[in-house]
């Protein structure tokens, strides 16, 4: 039997910006009632516990910084729930690749093409490759060619960044999604503005 190990007592997690933690000499304390006072730290500490709350610093860098007195539980609940958001609401552009040959079929090129359309209208950008293997580096003006047409192919979808390079035995392109224009000013009051109904005909 293995002797009982012992291990040492976990130290308490300290709370940051919360209570005894806050290094400030006084606060902008604001309370529950709207109260808003300026107050020697620990008294407004003492003024929150009396209401069976935590001071929380909410503005660290305000002169004199500013605390809530809030429930701490309930602060850290609304402060994830508020990054979680801002990161639903982010949007990550990442870069697709698509990979041909300098002699993909059409049925081949068609569903690339496809995803790529796909990949630009959900935001993101498309690199598109040409690989040359072989004796296929002989003609890489024909994967030159496969680029300029899958460019074509996409605009109004993909805005080209620069012209097809070559780099080893891979040539690519890279395409952004377009910016849509916004219709101009005059056509949009035209659109909010319904047209008026015509006059009734004279008796």
């Amino acid at each position: 039997m293995y002797p009982p190990r012992n291990f040492p007592p976990r130290r308490p997690r300290i709370r940051e910006n919360v209570n005894e933690a806050i290094r400030a000499s006084e606060v902008r304390a604001i309370y529950p009632d709207g109260e808003v006072v300026v107050l020697p730290i620990g008294e407004a500490i003492k003024r929150a516990k009396d209401l069976g709350l935590d001071l929380i610093l909410v503005s660290p860098t305000a002169v004199p910084p500013v605390a809530k007195a809030m429930d701490y539980g309930q602060w850290q609940y609304e402060t994830k729930k508020k990054a979680h958001d801002a990161r639903k609401k982010q949007h990550v552009i990442l870069v697709k690749e698509v990979k041909f040959r300098p002699n993909t079929d059409d049925h081949d090129y068609e569903f690339k093409k496809n995803n790529a359309i796909r990949f630009l209208k959900e935001g993101n950008r498309v690199k598109a490759v040409v690989q040359f293997r072989g004796r296929e580096i002989a003609h890489t003006d024909l994967g030159h060619k496969l680029l300029q047409r899958f460019a074509k192919d996409l605009a109004g979808i993909g805005a080209v960044e620069g012209q097809p390079k070559q780099e080893g035995r891979n040539a690519h392109v890279i395409i952004s999604p377009a910016k849509v224009a916004a219709p101009p000013a005059k056509e949009k009051e035209k659109q909010a503005k319904p047209e008026p109904p015509p006059p009734a005909p004279a008796q």
